[in-house]
């Protein structure tokens, strides 16, 4: 660790942590309802299960976004972080109003909005922490050296903070309260939070792997201007449905189409910066997790991505068990994956536990990486026949329901391997003791 304020990121990975667990165990709790639907209905309804889910979700990959600025920053600028203190406050905000949230959806108070349920006073909560972090982190780059990695990390947490106001403005005219929330959600996900994953993954390909900065930041560049290019117009894929000018077909299915382009260029990226690397880094659970949110990624955010994007296939499957498979897979390999890989590097560091603990880390990753494939494969089969169940032959929601009850109790095995993989990663990142190092004289290759 070279700067002092760089511990301020531990305590926001140790908060994203302790929500990570909290957002699988409620998923699980979420995936059991659906093999036994009375599950705890009159003690905890399947909505505020599914709310603690989602909102447990982004709250803790935003935490891992701002817990990954605060580490990498201050080494790319080469200078401490402006104001420690304020850091602190903003980690606090984010806390209460975590808890705060929680507290209200389990007395039966909130927005109604899928994502964006917090109450208001929430909702300004995060609005302030943002200007804080913004704040804080822009002075602390701007005072130092500026690097490609630190401009599109904070051009994407600026777009993104920018973008929470929209979360604010809740017309009462449905069609237009649907254009803004996606430009919250989509943006968000598909456009904004690729500009902070293509960074993380930057950083870590310097570090992970020695090749040149030059050579790093030209294909970061690409990667934005194609995430940028694609996901802004690419929008427009929500709009089918919602009552907005039918040209929105095209334009959201062939924009949509062009969002494989990003991922594919950042698995590309990642690969071929390990392959031309010349540092034989020891950390190899963070190199792991890195390839695999690239690859992950490209799968669940690209390939099945596409697999239902295009107007004249989301007409039937819009809203089935396919957009679950998609969105699981794609957070999972785009998010998820991205945080567990900065936190695999970034703690072991802080915390002066070197050599690496990385046997449990590694094989956490390949439990929960097979989980959320399993997961992903079994949604998607279960979405195809409901969608021909339910949109072609035209049979009730709940008759379809029964007739998918074989794949749900599928879907909670998976999610209980991705659970056992949860616990064993924060088990190894947090508590397990040091590996013993291997003698030089017995290491491979020597």
């Amino acid at each position: 660790m070279k700067y002092q304020s760089q511990k301020v990121a531990l305590a926001y990975f140790a908060v994203a942590l302790g929500l990570f667990a909290v957002q699988v165990l409620a998923g699980l709790l979420a995936g059991w309802i659906y093999v036994s639907p009375n599950t705890l209905a009159t003690v905890l309804p399947f909505n505020v299960v599914r709310m603690i889910h989602t909102n447990a979700l982004v709250v803790w990959i935003l935490l891992g976004f701002f817990g990954a600025a605060y580490y990498l920053v201050p080494e790319e600028a080469e200078r401490e972080v402006f104001s420690v203190k304020l850091a602190w406050v903003q980690l606090a905000i984010l806390t209460i109003g975590t808890l705060g949230a929680v507290a209200s959806y389990l007395i039966g108070i909130h927005g109604g909005r899928e994502f964006l349920e917090q109450p208001l006073w929430v909702k300004l909560g995060i609005l302030v922490a943002a200007v804080i972090f913004l704040v804080n982190i822009s002075l602390t780059s701007l005072a130092g050296r500026k690097t490609a990695i630190t401009n599109i990390l904070l051009l994407g947490l600026w777009l993104l903070s920018l973008l929470w106001i929209f979360a604010l403005i809740n017309p009462d005219n449905l069609s237009l309260d649907k254009m803004y929330w996606w430009f919250v959600v989509h943006l968000w996900v598909e456009a904004t939070w690729e500009l902070v994953m293509a960074a993380i993954l930057g950083f870590l390909m310097l570090k992970l792997t020695g090749v040149d900065r030059e050579v790093i930041e030209k294909w970061l560049y690409v990667i934005v201007a194609l995430a940028l290019f694609s996901g802004i117009l690419g929008t427009g894929h929500h709009y089918y449905w919602i009552g907005a000018p039918g040209y929105w077909q095209w334009i959201g299915s062939i924009f949509s189409t062009l969002e494989v382009i990003p991922f594919f260029a950042m698995m590309s990226f990642s690969f071929l910066m390990v392959w031309k690397g010349r540092r034989n880094h020891p950390n190899k659970a963070a190199l792991l997790w890195s390839l695999g949110s690239a690859t992950v990624a490209f799968f669940g955010a690209g390939v099945w991505g596409f697999l239902h994007t295009l107007h004249g296939v989301n007409y039937y499957t819009h809203g089935t068990q396919v957009t679950a498979a998609h969105g699981h897979l794609a957070f999972y390999g785009a998010y998820v994956c991205v945080n567990l890989a900065i936190m695999t590097y970034a703690m072991p560091v802080l915390r002066n536990r070197e050599p690496y603990n990385q046997s449990l880390n590694m094989a956490s990753f390949w439990l929960m990486t097979g989980g959320v494939s399993f997961m992903t494969f079994v949604l998607t089969f279960a979405g195809t026949v409901q969608t021909h169940l339910q949109r072609v032959m035209g049979m009730y929601y709940m008759e379809v329901q029964d007739q998918l009850a074989i794949f749900y109790l599928m879907r909670f095995g998976a999610g209980a391997a991705v659970v056992l993989g949860a616990i064993l990663f924060i088990y190894s990142i947090a508590f397990a003791p040091r590996e013993r190092a291997v003698p030089a004289a017995l290491q491979p290759g020597e």
